[in-house]
């Protein structure tokens, strides 16, 4: 395994992380009372919007899942909407379960869908942007010993430490503190929030750590 690779990976997700951190700071210069816990729902479609530009960029960038044969236009095309479809059916989807796991089904339906948009974000934009709009390649990266790259594993963890983060973001809500960031869903998304940033940050850290043991066979 490639200590350039490893690099490459660790100084991606570092961007990422930072980005982030730039969402809930730098707006406040622009927007006169903006913060993470009173505008949450701002808050929450310019960090969606600006991680899944980067991640894009990074993609297209870093190319991490090259492919030896060229494909036409028209195929770059019918990719490119099949990945948006997918996206928008992942909003869906998650929409669904969160409301299955106790959100409000017809109040803060806003609330609900636009933290449903920021796991897409964190989950399944990045699946779409290293495996593309293959169900058989994602069963296979979220099976056992299925990744076959360092950026297939850190997928696995960033995507398994969102969804952990926001299922522990849950807890305080029904808790009878009264604090502002027990509003729905404010902890939820600042748990997946959490759990994205520390998946960024202990994925290289991990790969590189058991970088002998981790053997990547193409299949």
């Amino acid at each position: 395994m490639k200590e350039v690779e490893i690099r490459r990976l660790l100084a991606a997700n570092l961007l990422c992380v930072f980005v982030i951190i730039l969402t809930a700071v730098l707006p406040a210069f622009f927007w006169d009372g903006f913060t993470v816990l009173g505008t949450h729902l701002t808050w929450l479609c310019i960090c969606s919007v600006c991680v899944s530009t980067l991640n894009i960029v990074l993609h297209l960038v870093l190319k991490p899942n090259q492919t030896p044969k060229r494909s036409s236009f028209a195929h770059k095309i019918s990719r490119f909407l099949k990945c948006c479809i997918y996206f928008f059916m992942s909003c869906i989807l998650f929409h669904a379960i969160i409301v299955l796991y106790g959100a409000p089904l017809i109040e803060s339906v806003t609330e609900t869908f636009l933290f449903a948009v920021l796991l897409s974000t964190f989950t399944t934009l990045q699946c779409l942007c290293i495996l593309g709009p293959n169900i058989q390649a994602w069963i296979r990266v979220f099976s056992k010993n299925g990744a076959m790259s360092i950026w297939e594993s850190s997928l696995q963890i960033t995507t398994i430490g969102s969804i952990l983060g926001a299922w522990f973001g849950a807890f305080p809500i029904p808790l009878d503190w009264d604090r502002p960031w027990q509003v729905w869903p404010i902890s939820c998304s600042l748990g997946a929030t959490f759990g994205y940033m520390a998946g960024l940050i202990i994925a290289p850290l991990w790969i590189h750590w058991n970088r002998k043991q981790l053997t990547y066979k193409s299949r």
